[in-house]
């Protein structure tokens, strides 16, 4: 599955749940999450999309990591189950 459809399935997800999603684009900062997710009630998480089965480069992982460190949420996601476990609905 291609990054770009997990990216349309999140956006329609997240609205169907009351939410509201932003694209990122980040100045002179490699590596910084994609999306910004704001669900209700209050819940924000940053997230990183990605193709079926690929995982987030070094330097992703290194700028997830100082975000998370400033108490930042922070996901990973690459498939369409990873949207519906961030939205809830798979009943985790």
């Amino acid at each position: 599955m291609r990054e770009r459809d997990i990216e349309r399935y999140l956006v329609a997800e997240v609205k169907a749940a009351g939410g509201e999603v932003r694209k990122v684009k980040w100045i002179g900062r490699r590596g910084a999450p994609d999306r910004l997710v704001m669900l209700p009630p209050g819940r924000t998480v940053w997230v990183e999309l990605k193709a079926l089965g690929i995982e987030a480069e070094p330097h992703q992982a290194r700028e997830h990591h100082r975000m998370r460190c400033m108490g930042q949420g922070v996901v990973v996601i690459d498939s369409l189950a990873g949207v519906d476990k961030l939205i809830g609905s798979d009943g985790a």
